[in-house]
């Protein structure tokens, strides 16, 4: 436990607290316990040894862990966890609870038998919480870490704070918020790099190797922390990869199901499992149909890429401008609002406001007649009335 102890310490004293992610200020950390899901790579260890060195420094009270080291491989989580609270620990900090067997039985009896800890745990974005043997749910408040938002990206790279707009402030009071932001940065600039290298913290380290390094994400999503989550096999993760890839080749790609499970080799049923898996790795999105009814669970109307870095890492030479404005559009709203297919226009946000996406020539031709309908436009920094810029919508959060 001693090299534990060391370990967590050099962690946390060589932790930056110069860009520090937007959900770090939204987590109620007086809970006693506490997880944090997200897809690989959006930064939630660092986010963990950011709150540490901010609120605790090196402490005695504080350990830093990560399940995937050798030592529990011998050792169990909850024989560690009694041994801390015993020498006077009270926050246990859990990074990558996936990688470890038992995770979920383990953190409810350290919850439950030693009322004097604090835990916060950390996991793939694909673990059930709320359908894990020891049912922590009801324990825990669980948050999602999502990718860079634009707003993010540009305080990371360049240093430039720059409020949140709710999305009720872009649709009331855009022209306002353009030249707001006009005056700070050149947003259809930066909105085309954050499309191709942005939406990961780790662009800063990899920019010239971008593109290799989220193929390798992808391989470790579906080769590593799948199976660390759920029950799959070899065989299935070959069929993930291929229908991965011919998502990708097709975005936005509107699925016949039964033709897509004859081309990968798999049952209906399966096929349907396997696009609930990519999207809770956050790799495709699947977007509904907002009719009422049981079927709409069934099958998608369109899956997109979760964002577009992962379309320029796998299909560079297929990103093209409509699929570009419309996986944007999709991925940024999705973080904080319900988005579906309507009968009219793109998309439609919390079943309520309309959108129709497109460049500068696009017109109102398709949603003159709807109620809460609005342009959003590509390459403009500035809108009119109901015509609003697409890149504003990377500063919801």
């Amino acid at each position: 436990m001693d090299e534990l102890i060391n370990i967590s310490a050099k962690k946390i004293e060589n932790t930056s607290l110069e860009f520090k992610r937007f959900l770090i200020d939204k987590i109620n950390w007086k809970r006693r316990l506490i997880g944090i899901k997200g897809a690989r790579g959006t930064g939630k260890t660092t986010l963990l040894l950011q709150y540490i060195k901010e609120n605790f420094g090196i402490s005695d009270e504080v350990l830093f862990i990560s399940l995937d080291s050798i030592y529990f491989s011998k050792n169990k989580l909850v024989h560690l966890a009694d041994t801390f609270a015993k020498s006077g620990g009270k926050y246990l900090f859990i990074d990558e609870v996936h990688k470890y067997p038992d995770w979920s039985r383990e953190i409810k009896n350290i919850y439950d038998d030693y009322p004097e800890l604090k835990i916060v745990f950390t996991g793939s974005s694909i673990l059930e919480i709320d359908k894990s043997e020891a049912d922590l749910s009801r324990r825990s408040v669980i948050y999602e870490l999502p990718t860079l938002s634009i707003r993010e990206y540009i305080a990371f790279k360049y240093n430039i704070d720059i409020e949140i707009f709710p999305l009720s402030d872009i649709l009331d009071n855009h022209k306002e918020i353009a030249s707001i932001i006009n005056k700070k940065i050149k947003p259809i600039k930066e909105f085309n790099i954050y499309n191709q290298i942005g939406a990961y913290p780790f662009f800063v380290e990899a920019e010239l190797e971008y593109s290799g390094h989220i193929e390798r994400i992808i391989n470790l999503i579906l080769e590593t922390d799948l199976p660390a989550a759920i029950s799959i096999d070899y065989n299935s993760i070959i069929k993930l990869k291929q229908l991965l890839l011919v998502i990708s080749e097709s975005v936005p790609f509107q699925p016949n199901i039964s033709k897509l499970s004859n081309k990968i080799g798999v049952t209906r049923d399966t096929l349907i499992k396997y696009l609930v898996y990519l999207e809770k790795a956050h790799l495709i999105s699947l977007l509904r149909s907002n009719t009422k009814g049981i079927s709409k669970m069934a099958k998608p109307e369109k899956i997109y890429m979760d964002n577009n870095n992962l379309l320029y890492a796998l299909q560079p030479k297929l990103a093209n401008t409509g699929t570009i404005r419309e996986t944007f559009f999709q991925n940024q709203l999705s973080i904080k609002h319900r988005i579906e297919i309507p009968k009219t226009g793109d998309f439609i946000v919390d079943d309520k406001y309309v959108f129709e996406i497109g460049g500068k020539s696009k017109t109102r031709k398709q949603i003159i007649d709807l109620q809460n309908a609005y342009i959003v436009l590509d390459n403009i920094e500035y809108g009119f009335r109901n015509q609003i810029p697409l890149w504003m919508f990377g500063f919801l959060y």
